[in-house]
């Protein structure tokens, strides 16, 4: 074989290991939940899928846990997360958590209020609740980040 050929052969061996080493790392996510919520877990494995590392604290009092946290009480779901500094309440796509973490407005985090079907953790077959995911600002405000279903 060629030295050029050889150099070629040898690239091409390493781009999966240089790409892979090239994409940032995501940092590690934090829930809060109750050990009994399936729709939780399920949250969770959504997120795992996505390629997070998930630590799970299961609680018995989430509201106090979110109070701990910092989250409004009016944006309640049933789990809440924490992830590089933002708070994530209910089932927040993996892909909007994303879309946060590059765009990193000034924000407390992210939150679908209530418990839509359809949501990442909430799937019932074909059935789909129309929602929003709300970004929900440092003064307790918040504003439409992204839209699910017929609104």
């Amino acid at each position: 074989m060629k030295r050029r050929d050889l150099l070629t052969a040898a690239l091409a061996a390493a781009a999966p290991a240089l790409a892979s080493a090239a994409a940032p790392a995501l940092p590690p996510v934090q829930v809060w939940k109750s050990p009994t919520c399936g729709c939780c877990g399920a949250w969770v494995t959504h997120m795992r899928q996505a390629g997070f590392a998930v630590e799970v604290h299961d609680v018995q009092d989430i509201d106090a846990s979110r109070r701990l946290l910092g989250m409004p009480a009016v944006y309640g779901s049933c789990h809440t997360a924490r992830v590089a500094g933002y708070l994530l309440e209910g089932h927040v796509p993996a892909a909007d958590v994303k879309r946060l973490l590059t765009m990193k407005p000034v924000a407390i985090g992210l939150a679908v209020p209530g418990m839509p079907v359809g949501s990442p953790g909430m799937e019932m077959g074909s059935q789909r609740d129309a929602y929003d995911v709300l970004l929900v600002e440092r003064g307790g405000r918040a504003r439409v980040f992204a839209r699910y279903g017929a609104a």
